[in-house]
Formats: structure tokens, C-alpha cells, sequence
């Protein structure tokens, strides 16, 4: 063909004669003519080597559907060789069309098209966007929560203390990143890294735990880094054995709000990945799930010192916010179905005094040591009932009978006032109160000023009293210190109030439930005094817990000269410097009537119900 579309350009009336023009015309017709031959001949052997099609789908296009029908003819039998090869052959034969096809448009494109193709592809990778093809998460439209950013304080004075703190969370972060990047957690005098043995072989606590802290304190850059981290290192298949109460609260928590408040996919997906991970502890014959787990075997035990076998209240009582969520993204109700299940088990029991003991057997379904507290081994489970009604936009009614039917039992045997007037809550051994008050306990304060306002009738104001008088209690365990900071216990007996008596008590570990108190008061009320003490808490941390490499606890409070333990906890990043920031911020920044904390300070959006619904099941 092409010769017969070059005969006219090439003939002239003189045959004798051989013009320039000719002659370039025909060295262009070899030219092209060797070219054809060329191209022929390379799709050729390459049409006929071994295993051709395979590499065509490999060169030109991501499918691997010619090498699965090439093997499945070949394993199909002898019988219909002929047929199958005809068929193979005809398969190899439109791939390869289609291949050029791609090819050609391929090379079609400018260079700089096809970079911003890679380009996008691999940002799409690295924010999780990509399926895989077995990958059954639904897609889901990220819509932003309201109040993920508040307002700047109008106030001079609360703005420059505001920005104190956000000083106080970039220094604790440059140091764990500088010394401990990787690590669970930061030993700020020795400058390395640490690791409990809560998070078994988990890496990075400190790293997922304060990812909303950035966000919140507007680090972006540092929320990038951390992101960044997560999606090339944060690994959940390890045969290892973790904690599942502190994976959940911490991991699973932190990976939740982190979605919630930046929209980044990678985050949806490796929570819902650990929440999976962690399905296998609810194996048991009552559905209460195990202390511990091991990641790989997914076979689960119990803490050795806890009652016989038993599971621990606060433990399996402090999973419900976050499985929600999961349920919520994933479109899987597994998540929800479990949580709801031990809601079920604790029903079928009774309780005593309508208290609930920090022990239960997870084969027998059965209490374990009568012991009750507020504060460790108990705390949390309380504030996730009240925390489940709220987060289900006030539709979850049984959450919230049980919420005030378990506080109502608490005022009745476990609330005393000291003979100074000090209001606390007790321990409860057997039907003996144990006049110890842990400072765990203190966030009592702030969950009975969240849950004031859907007391039952003619009971708001004083449910407000009571948590007024317990928060100036845990204050009192702070201002009764040398250092400034609360003990981890402090008792009511022996002539003493408010003070810790013991050694082993008065250690203060960075703890923030005292904190997250003031806040909560303050956003309910207003008073100065909530803002004022917190600050007080701002100033001896700096002065007896800031080191040279971070943020330390101290082993006891009670002394002149601060011994610091060398550990800057997770939470304290987490947790109590979130607090302090959110008490110096004004109520538009995450407000209640939105988010939900969890117990690890991560906020969780409110799930809205639907119009003319019971069903929680909408996330603003």
C-alpha cells in the first residue's frame, strides 16, 4: 500500500531525468518501509515468545486476567485442548490489539501527563484510597464534623496561657520524636525510648495517641509526620499479646478522631483493621472478652492477679464508643453486635446494693470479688454508659437507665463527706467502705456535670452540687502537696483528709482526669476558679515534671525536690494537654453537642439518628 500511494508523487513526465526531490521522496519510502519491517517483526517474537501475554499484561496494563485464562486452559484436560487453544489464542490476540492500543495512547501523552498519573496514584496509596479487589470496607463520603475548630480566645490573658500549653505540647512531642520516634513511649531523663507491656509489640503509642492533639493545637505539619508514620510502620500483624482495654482506648481511639477530624482514609482503615484484630477476644462462653490477646494466635487470657480468671469492669466496659464507630464505618454490625452483648450479660445478673463489682468471670458469667470502685478497675465503665445515650444523639434509653441507675446506687453506699466538709468517693469491699479516693476517681466529677442535664426530674441542680464538690475535693488533693500535684490515691481516715498515707500512693504519673474535671466544670458554669486551678496545675508541671528531654512523673509529691520516674506517658499528650488546652479554648471548639470524648480524651463525633427514627446511625 504504501508504494501505490507513492508512485504518483515519484513519476515525473522526463524518466530520464532524477530530481533532488525525487530522490529524498524515495529514501523517505525505504526508510518508512524498514521501519514497518522493524515494528513487525518486534510485536512478532514477541507475540511468539513463551509466556507472551503475560508480559504484554505486565508492560502495558495492570490486569492479570490473560495469565488466570492461559493457566485455566491449560489445566482443563486434553479432551478440549483444541478448543481451548483456539479460544486461548483468540484471547492473546485482542489483548495484544488492546495492549497497542494502550500503548499508542500512552505514548500519546505529554511527559508531564504522565507524571501527574504516577503522582496521583501513589498519593492515592499512601492516604489509603486505593481497594484492594477482596476489600469489602463500603466507601464512605467523609462529611466534617461541626466544631473541629474553634474560635481564638477573645480574651489576652486566656489566649497567651492557651499558647503556653500549645508550647508545652510542641516540646513534649520535639523530644519523643527526637529521642523515642517509633517507641510506644519517651523517657525524658535518660533521652530513650520506652515500651510497657501493655502494647505488647506495638510500636508508635505516643505517635497515635496525639494525633488529634495536633490537629486540635493546629500542628499540622507535625500531624503530617505522624501520619506519615502510621501508613509505612503502624503494623497490626504481629505475634504479639496486648492489652485490648488500652489497644482500644489508645489505638483504635486515636485512629477514630484522627479520621474524624482531618478526613484522611488511612485512618478509617487501620482502625477498622485493629478493631478485626481484636474480634477474637469477645471468644469466650459469656461473649465478655478477654484482658489479653494475642494478635497472631488470637487466643486470649486474663490478667493472672484478677480474682480467680476474672475479667475487669473497666476493661470490657470501656469498648462501646469505639466499636460503635467501627460498626458505623465498616458497615459491619459485628462490632456493635459484641459490645451490646455484654450489655446483655451484665443485665441477666444482680447486682448488689445495685452496685457493680470490678470482677466477672467470662466463663461462668459470674461476679468475682465483691470489690467496687469509681476509681481504678471501675471508672471508665461508668462514663461509657453515659457516653453511649449522648453519642447515640440521646436515643440509646437503656445506656442511660443504667448510667442513672448505677450513680444513684453510688450516692447511696459509696459517697461520704469528710468531717472538713469534703465530699468523696469510697471504696467498697464486701459491703466495707474503704475511705480511699484514687485519683482516677477524680473524673467523677466531670462525668456526673456531663450527665446533670438528663437526671431524672427536679435533680440537674444538684447532680451539678455534687460534682462541684467533688472536683474541689481533687483540687484540695493538689493544693495539700508540696509539688503542687495530686498523689494517685488519697484517704479520708486516721485524722487525715484529702492526703495520701501510704509510699506506694504518692507518686503522680501525669495523670489528667483532674483536668479533664476543671474543663468539663468550666464549660458548664463558667466559674473562674476552674481556670484558675488549672493553670496552677500548668505552672508545677513546668516547674517540677518539664526535664531537659521532656515531661516526667514524679515518685512522690509530698517532697521537697521532685524524683522523677523517667517516663512521659502517652496520655499525657493524649490527654492531659488536650484538657488543658480545651479548658483555655473557647465552647465552639469541639462542643458537647457534637463530640463525645472517649477515655482517652480522642473525640467521637455524635452518631445523629435520622429523621422519624429510634436508630443511631447517621454521624454529623
Amino acid at each position: 500500500m504504501p508504494v501505490a500511494t507513492l508512485l504518483p508523487f515519484t513519476s515525473t513526465p522526463n524518466r530520464k531525468s532524477t530530481s533532488p526531490t525525487s530522490f529524498r521522496l524515495t529514501e523517505k519510502f525505504i526508510l518508512l518501509l524498514v521501519f514497518s519491517a522493524f515494528i513487525t517483526l518486534c510485536f512478532g517474537a514477541i507475540f511468539f515468545l513463551p509466556d507472551s501475554s503475560k508480559l504484554l499484561s505486565g508492560v502495558f496494563f495492570r490486569s492479570s486476567s490473560v495469565e488466570t485464562a492461559t493457566r485455566t486452559g491449560m489445566d482443563s484436560g486434553s479432551s478440549t485442548g483444541t478448543g481451548n487453544a483456539d479460544k486461548i489464542l483468540a484471547k492473546i490476540r485482542k489483548d495484544h490489539e488492546d495492549a497497542l492500543i494502550e500503548a499508542k495512547d500512552t505514548l500519546q501523552k505529554h511527559p508531564e501527563d504522565i507524571k501527574k498519573d504516577i503522582k496521583t496514584d501513589k498519593d492515592q496509596v499512601v492516604q489509603g484510597l486505593v481497594k484492594d479487589k477482596d476489600d469489602s470496607l463500603p466507601i464512605i463520603e467523609y462529611v466534617r464534623p461541626p466544631g473541629v475548630m474553634g474560635r481564638e480566645p477573645t480574651d489576652p490573658d486566656t489566649k497567651e496561657k492557651r499558647a503556653k500549653i500549645k508550647e508545652m505540647m510542641q516540646f513534649a512531642w520535639d523530644n519523643y520524636k527526637r529521642y523515642a520516634w517509633g517507641f510506644n513511649e519517651l523517657r525524658p531523663v535518660s533521652k530513650q525510648g520506652h515500651s510497657s507491656n501493655l502494647f505488647g509489640g506495638l510500636k508508635g503509642a505516643t505517635i497515635v495517641d496525639a494525633l488529634d492533639t495536633l490537629y486540635i493545637m493546629e500542628m499540622y505539619d507535625e500531624f503530617e509526620a505522624a501520619s506519615e508514620w502510621v501508613v509505612k510502620n503502624l503494623d497490626f500483624n504481629q505475634n504479639t499479646e496486648i492489652s485490648v482495654f488500652e489497644v482500644n482506648i489508645r489505638f483504635v481511639g486515636g485512629l477514630l478522631s484522627a479520621y474524624y477530624l482531618s478526613g484522611k482514609e488511612v485512618f478509617r482503615r487501620k482502625a477498622i483493621e485493629l478493631g478485626e484484630k481484636l474480634l477474637p477476644a469477645f471468644k469466650t462462653p459469656t461473649g465478655i472478652p478477654w484482658a489479653l490477646l494475642n494478635m497472631k494466635s488470637g487466643i486470649g487470657r486474663n490478667w493472672p492477679w484478677a480474682s480467680g480468671g476474672s475479667s475487669i469492669l473497666a476493661e470490657y466496659g470501656t469498648l462501646h464508643l469505639e466499636f460503635m464507630h467501627l460498626s458505623k464505618l465498616s458497615g459491619n454490625p459485628v462490632f456493635a453486635e459484641k459490645v451490646m452483648n455484654i450489655r446483655k450479660a451484665l443485665n441477666r445478673l444482680d447486682k448488689p446494693s445495685g452496685l457493680y463489682p470490678n470482677y466477672l468471670n467470662p466463663n461462668s458469667g459470674q461476679w468475682g470479688q465483691h470489690h467496687v470502685s469509681v476509681g481504678g478497675l471501675g471508672d471508665s465503665f461508668y462514663e461509657y454508659l453515659l457516653k453511649a445515650w449522648l453519642m447515640s444523639d440521646k436515643t440509646d434509653e437503656e445506656g442511660k437507665k443504667l448510667y442513672y441507675d448505677a450513680l444513684q446506687a453510688i450516692e447511696k453506699s459509696l459517697i461520704r463527706k469528710s468531717s472538713g466538709g469534703l465530699t468523696y468517693i469510697a471504696e467498697w469491699k464486701g459491703g466495707l467502705l474503704e475511705h480511699k479516693m484514687g485519683h482516677l476517681t477524680c473524673f467523677a466529677g466531670g462525668m456526673i456535670a456531663l450527665g446533670a442535664d438528663g437526671a431524672p426530674e427536679g435533680q440537674t441542680g444538684r447532680h451539678m452540687e455534687l460534682a462541684a464538690e467533688i472536683t474541689r475535693t481533687c483540687h484540695e488533693s493538689y493544693a495539700r502537696t508540696n509539688l503542687k500535684l495530686g498523689p494517685e490515691a488519697f484517704r479520708f481516715d486516721g485524722g487525715v483528709e484529702a492526703i495520701a498515707t501510704r509510699q506506694n500512693e504518692k507518686y503522680f504519673i501525669l495523670r489528667p482526669e483532674v483536668i479533664e474535671t476543671y474543663m468539663y466544670l468550666w464549660r458548664f458554669t463558667h466559674d473562674p476558679k476552674y481556670r484558675q486551678w488549672g493553670w496552677e496545675a500548668v505552672q508545677a508541671l513546668e516547674q517540677h515534671c518539664r526535664v531537659e528531654g521532656g515531661y516526667s512523673g514524679v515518685r512522690d509529691v509530698y517532697a521537697s525536690n521532685p524524683n522523677h520516674d523517667d517516663v512521659q506517658q502517652s496520655f499525657y499528650l493524649a490527654e492531659t494537654l488536650k484538657y488543658l488546652y480545651l479548658l483555655f479554648s473557647e465552647d465552639d471548639h469541639l462542643p458537647f453537642e457534637h463530640w463525645v470524648f472517649n477515655t482517652e480524651a480522642h473525640p467521637l463525633p455524635v452518631i445523629k439518628k435520622e429523621p422519624n427514627s429510634n436508630q443511631a446511625n447517621e454521624v454529623e
